[in-house]
């Protein structure tokens, strides 16, 4: 019988720079959810690759001195070294400068000229090299680009047209009819509010301006645009259009797109649009996740805050590091990465809970019993019973969570066993049980308990983790023996397992000394990229908060125009409400203490003024990148709001 497939896949990354560990929180989600479902015994294809054709990579090799494909070759490589590092079993790697993928390419592009999809046209607009996107003049900001803050240029150039506003209502259909198509489920609302009711133009597809990338075949002057070129990556690495479409046949459509939220317009919009017009099916999901932010916002060289991961992984072990990016933040919503919170975790979560765990059952098994496992023999102590509940609860609660790709809210109930086994050390005293004779048979099923409490530990962690479960079984005496997640059927048959010594698979850390070696960390990679050829981004102004002000301090408060997409209370906080603000180029959360004036409900539509340069906080737990302006009236809040005509994302002077 032929195992079920699973086809999960990542962006394909821009490699005009070296990647830090945002990118790295991704591509380790998708490995997450590719190494449980190898678990559960699907057939798993998990995709992953770079996006390498276009005008930024031509200009950055060219200021170089050396040709396209050397450049982004020794780019890719410095990619798959992080990969590597991070143990990702990817099992394709999908570059677009590949004749494999240029072959769909070609093939695409020319079925949909052929069907009247594209047509030949002239494009006349204001583009921006670094975001490669093309704008309108309602869209810049400041005659500049909306999304990043670069400089636009006036561009003329006979160029092919995607048909996409032909598929807007199609898309609509779909979009309600497939309610977990697009999660979480406030980038569909964006989506929905700011793109399709609005209407769809027509998409350029192709450049003349450069020649870094796929030539059209009927046209060679023309080269295939970014939209065509990377979005067709998820098709060509499975031999779309080719002799050999085997797997394309065997694994399409794909069951989950992992995106960040700044690209989800891309996948949602264009991507099924594009299927629509080859008449193939769509994706059966696109999950857009938050942002890994630091406590100063975005990862900026300028501000000396990127995080590489690779120093982490040397100093503190790879499973600290992949621990720590799934635990910490709820996969969907934006997060942040602090030193302190990652030490912590090492301390607490991994050093005290489960390292702590392992050593103390180890050391007991070895006192009292020689080493072996005692045979199980059921429940015998008042607290096996309840153990064994909290055990196959997690189990359920864990698969739960895993298939909706909640891996905080998975890794979350493992550590509630974990601290439930070590209650249950507590509770059972085996250190006063082995005093008496007539107590020998509850201290061996408080050891079989401890080690199978171990055992299901150690199998549900690999998702995240790929070497602290296997030195757990080594330590066990299990090393060999089946870490499927069906073994988990099996709470504790050992034949006579003998433990084994180990030095602790987590010790613990000086707070101080290891915050104070992230901080420098940070300082050497924003430092070395800074001295790369990428212009920095524009940075976010600090807060600064003070009595009187001047002109040239209040002109570092930036105000943007902002649309409630999305509102909801916040538990036991009656003053506040979590918003999701819809910015033209993002969309983010805010925290806001109007719950006495305003229902959700009647927040959604509404257009704001963000204060959109503030730090961001978090406010009982939950993250806010902003705050919206009110007046206050006789104790009574008001929201200062604007004309439905301003867009989003416009700056308020």
């Amino acid at each position: 019988m032929a195992k079920p497939t699973f086809y999960i896949t990542t962006p394909i990354y821009y490699p005009s720079a070296k990647l830090h560990i945002g990118h790295a929180y991704t591509t380790v989600a998708g490995d997450a959810i590719a190494r449980y479902k190898r678990l559960k015994g699907f057939d798993v294809r998990y995709l992953t690759g770079t996006d390498e054709h276009g005008q930024k990579i031509q200009e950055k090799a060219k200021e170089a001195g050396v040709t396209p494909q050397a450049f982004v070759d020794e780019v890719v490589e410095e990619i798959k070294v992080l990969w590597d590092r991070l143990e990702i079993s990817y099992d394709d790697y999908i570059r677009t400068t590949e004749d494999r993928h240029k072959k769909v390419v070609e093939h695409v592009f020319e079925t949909l000229l052929k069907n009247g999809d594209i047509y030949l046209g002239e494009y006349e607009g204001w583009y921006s090299v670094p975001d490669e996107t093309y704008y309108t003049e309602s869209q810049l900001v400041d005659g500049k680009s909306p999304d990043s803050g670069h400089p636009v240029e006036l561009v003329r150039e006979e160029c092919y047209f995607f048909r996409l506003s032909k598929y807007a209502d199609r898309l609509i259909e779909y979009f309600e009819s497939h309610p977990d198509f697009i999660l979480p489920e406030s980038r569909k609302t964006e989506m929905i509010n700011n793109f399709l009711k609005p209407g769809l133009q027509d998409l350029a597809v192709s450049r003349t301006t450069f020649d870094w990338g796929v030539q059209v075949p009927s046209n060679p002057k023309h080269v295939v645009y970014v939209w065509v070129d990377a979005l067709t990556n998820y098709i060509s690495s499975l031999g779309y259009g080719t002799d050999n479409d085997e797997l394309f046949n065997r694994y399409w459509p794909a069951d989950v797109h992992l995106v960040g939220k700044e690209i989800v317009r891309f996948h949602t919009i264009i991507w099924p649009a594009l299927l629509m017009a080859l008449d193939l099916p769509l994706p059966k999901q696109v999950f857009a996740h938050g942002w890994l932010l630091m406590k100063d916002g975005k990862m900026s060289k300028s501000k000396g805050n990127v995080v590489d991961p690779i120093p982490l992984i040397d100093r503190y072990g790879l499973d600290s590091v992949r621990y720590y990016l799934l635990r910490e933040v709820p996969f969907g919503a934006d997060g942040t990465f602090t030193p302190e919170a990652f030490v912590d975790r090492l301390n607490f979560d991994l050093a005290n809970d489960l390292g702590n765990l392992l050593n103390r059952t180890i050391a007991m098994i070895k006192k009292y019993f020689d080493g072996n496992i005692p045979a199980y023999n059921g429940n015998v102590t008042a607290f096996d019973a309840e153990l064994l509940n909290v055990v196959k609860e997690t189990t359920r609660k864990t698969e739960e969570a895993m298939e909706h790709m909640e891996f905080s809210v998975a890794l979350t109930n493992i550590w509630q066993l974990v601290s439930r086994a070590n209650k249950y050390i507590d509770e059972t005293q085996p250190w006063v049980l082995v005093k008496e004779e007539s107590k020998r048979e509850e201290l061996a099923s408080v050891m079989t308990h401890l080690a199978g409490v171990l055992r299901h530990v150690a199998i549900m962690i690999q998702p995240f983790m790929t070497r602290a479960p296997k030195e757990m079984f080594r330590q066990l005496g299990l090393e060999g023996e089946d870490m499927s997640w069906e073994a988990l059927d099996t709470f504790a048959d050992f034949s006579d397992a003998v433990v084994t010594d180990g030095t602790p698979i987590f010790p613990r850390r000086d707070v101080k000394e290891e915050v104070d070696a992230i901080q420098e960390m940070m300082r050497q990679a924003s430092k070395a990229r800074i001295e790369e050829t990428e212009t920095a981004s524009v940075e976010e102004a600090d807060e600064d908060i003070r009595p009187e002000i001047t002109i040239d301090v209040f002109d570092q408060v930036e105000f943007r125009v902002g649309q409630i997409v999305e509102a909801d209370k916040i538990k036991k906080a009656k003053k506040l409400l979590k918003l999701q603000v819809d910015l033209g180029k993002e969309t983010r959360q805010i925290v806001s203490g109007i719950a006495e004036w305003y229902a959700p409900e009647d927040l959604v539509g509404k257009k704001v003024i963000v204060v959109a340069n503030l730090k961001p906080v978090k406010l009982r737990g939950e993250l806010s990148q902003g705050m919206i302006l009110a007046a206050d009236r006789d104790g009574k809040l008001e929201l200062a709001t604007v004309s439905d005509q301003m867009p989003n994302g416009a700056i308020v002077k």
